[in-house]
């Protein structure tokens, strides 16, 4: 393509036109369509997002885990996170992550620890408002 740059080194507005006109056509990548790991462009995004920021706890979430003394070591909050990751890449929107002897419903989308339990609250071994489980 012939670029004539005018004297003042910019490009007129008949150039540039022309330019974009002819452009070669470029694919979106949409919604639905997968990359070549077979992710789509939301999944990669969610997965994207808990990589750079982490899971947050909701108001809830940190009530019980103070009121029920669940602590977490470094170790087990990077499993957590991990779980989350995994959860988002197969598309899991609510999801419980067991690490340990804990119980995590994390709401994927929203990258947040939605409630907190220990094995002594898991006796019914009953969750309900989850979509997928994935255990650490």
């Amino acid at each position: 393509m012939n670029m004539d740059i005018q004297k003042n080194g910019f490009l007129s507005i008949d150039q540039l036109a022309n330019q974009v006109i002819n452009a070669p056509k470029q694919s979106n990548d949409a919604a639905g369509t997968k990359n070549a790991d077979g992710l789509s462009f939301g999944q990669v995004l969610s997965q994207k997002s808990l990589e750079e920021q982490g899971l947050k706890f909701s108001k809830h979430a940190s009530f019980r885990m103070s009121d029920r003394g669940i602590e977490m070591t470094d170790d087990q909050m990077n499993r957590l996170n991990d779980g989350a990751k995994k959860a988002a890449e197969k598309g899991i929107k609510d999801s419980l992550v067991l690490v340990d002897d804990m119980a995590f419903i994390v709401n994927i989308p929203n990258q947040t620890v939605v409630t907190a339990m220990d094995s002594t609250e898991t006796v019914e071994n009953v969750f309900t408002h989850i979509n997928g489980a994935v255990i650490m």
